[in-house]
């Protein structure tokens, strides 16, 4: 698998598990989604949250559209879940469009990364998608942790990628207009 194909299911995955987590966070009982819990961020409301802030960032630097830090500083945290899984798979999809339209050259070019107070830093388009997605994977894993204390059973998030799994995702990935990864 090249790199391009690699970034574009990335960003394939990262609609498929953030329907999968958001499915479940639907599901909590009132309270829960803001209530505190031990992790990173003090609640799934918040990391969420963070998540969606970050993804907008990283994606606005690769696109070179300009927000800069404000990007991020600018986020409006979400209060009702609903409207959050719905901003968060909006973003995927655009992510998913980024993906589908770069190219090769394209991972190797460097766009500017307002950096605040460290400065104005040229990284890699590749080097900061491998970054927006590792930082997904990382606070999802956070909200797959403390969906264990709630009423809701946290979801499967690794049978996206292997043929093996093709059975427990096709449902899904066919709702989601994914065709055409397995």
């Amino acid at each position: 698998m090249d790199l391009l194909t690699h970034n574009r299911r990335m960003a394939q995955n990262s609609l498929w598990s953030n329907d999968r987590i958001y499915r479940a966070v639907l599901a909590l009982k009132p309270g829960e989604f803001e209530a505190p819990r031990t992790s990173f961020f003090p609640s799934i409301k918040e990391t969420l949250n963070h998540i969606l802030a970050v993804d907008h960032l990283y994606l606005d630097f690769v696109e070179e559209g300009g927000l800069g830090a404000s990007a991020h500083d600018d986020f409006v945290p979400f209060d009702d879940p609903a409207l959050l899984a719905e901003a968060q798979a909006d973003f995927d999809r655009r992510l998913i469009g980024f993906c589908d339209r770069l190219t090769a050259a394209a991972l190797e070019r460097r766009v500017v990364t307002d950096r605040r107070e460290d400065g104005m830093i040229p990284e890699r388009i590749g080097d900061l998608l491998a970054h927006l997605f590792i930082h997904q994977i990382h606070h999802r894993g956070q909200v797959h942790a403390m969906l264990s204390g709630t009423s809701v059973k946290p979801p499967q998030l690794d049978e996206f990628f292997l043929d093996y799994d093709l059975k427990l995702r096709d449902a899904e990935v066919e709702r989601l207009g994914l065709g055409g990864i397995s």
